[in-house]
């Protein structure tokens, strides 16, 4: 019974556009709620699970030593069954409805100095395709906070002169701003992937492609990164990934002085709370120095 509802459940994400990542984290969370119920009280059957039975399984996800952060997006995943659930009268009672989310731990994601993220753009050049793209996919990263989904489905037609069409979280689309110094390496790349492919009759219109002219996948882009962390020699401590330069990128927005809003906008967050926890990254010394940026007396 379940397990067709949840089949139902998954099917109705689709028909929405939820991304691939996000179905399949909502049905591995059910899944683990599922065989937690079958586990601890022989519960096979939607209408036997109570609310106490979901505070239970919360409480063994601490115990079994879950961050609430984890522990949360199962939360939310339960949450939106539920509803779906609800919505369409299989269940007249929505057990998730007193469920609260936890507390969650302030996690400051430490990210790359300026320097290091020079190095890692200065690690490919311009002396072939493959070099070439993948200088331009960490610049882009650098430059405008794209999420690697939105970076790899980033197609040739959603480019302007001065700005780019990106297909961000929720089917929602918005406009970011290429800078004079992407726009200078793009010109470049695109000479030389032009020249690359001149022979081949490309099926795809994604910006950036494969050897054989195909859609890169998301390890492929996370190998580029992690391959510039480490000959850019970036500390040890620093994950080097699509996330990573995103999270610098937004930080760097709101070093050099644009406004929440603005960076809220161009990030693509659903809401200003999501970015104003970039802020907690922030160096005590940067902080400092956007402060003498902003002093009253000196821009009377």
């Amino acid at each position: 019974m379940m397990k067709d509802l949840q089949k139902e459940f998954t099917f109705d994400l689709q028909i929405k556009n939820y991304s691939k990542r996000t179905i399949e984290t909502y049905n591995y969370n059910l899944d683990q709620l599922i065989n937690f119920m079958k586990e601890q009280y022989d519960v096979a059957d939607l209408e036997d699970i109570s609310t106490l039975h979901i505070k239970k399984f919360i409480q063994y996800q601490m115990e079994v030593g879950n961050k609430s952060n984890y522990t949360n997006t199962m939360i939310k995943s339960f949450r939106a069954f539920y509803n779906y659930l609800v919505s369409e009268e299989h269940v007249s009672h929505n057990i998730m409805a007193k469920i609260k989310l936890l507390k969650e731990e302030k996690v400051v994601i430490k990210t790359f100095t300026d320097k290091e993220v020079a190095k890692m753009i200065e690690v490919y050049d311009f002396k072939s395709y493959l070099n070439a793209r993948n200088k331009v996919i960490i610049a882009m990263f650098v430059d405008t906070g794209l999420r690697m989904s939105e970076l790899i489905n980033l197609h040739c037609s959603y480019l302007n002169e001065t700005n780019m069409r990106v297909l961000g979280k929720g089917s929602k689309w918005r406009y970011v701003p290429i800078s004079l110094m992407l726009k200078k390496y793009m010109i470049r790349f695109e000479r030389i992937k032009e020249a690359y492919f001149k022979n081949k009759s490309l099926e795809h219109d994604n910006y950036f492609l494969s050897r054989s002219g195909k859609p890169l996948t998301g390890v492929q882009i996370q190998n580029i990164v992690r391959e510039a962390g480490v000959k850019a020699k970036v500390r040890e401590e620093i994950r080097c990934s699509p996330h990573t330069l995103r999270h610098y990128s937004i930080q760097s927005n709101l070093r050099n002085g644009l406004d929440l809003y603005s960076c809220s906008k161009i990030a693509g967050h659903e809401n200003i709370q999501v970015t104003k926890r970039y802020l907690q990254g922030i160096e005590t010394e940067n902080i400092l120095e956007m402060a003498s940026r902003t002093s009253p007396l000196m821009n009377l």
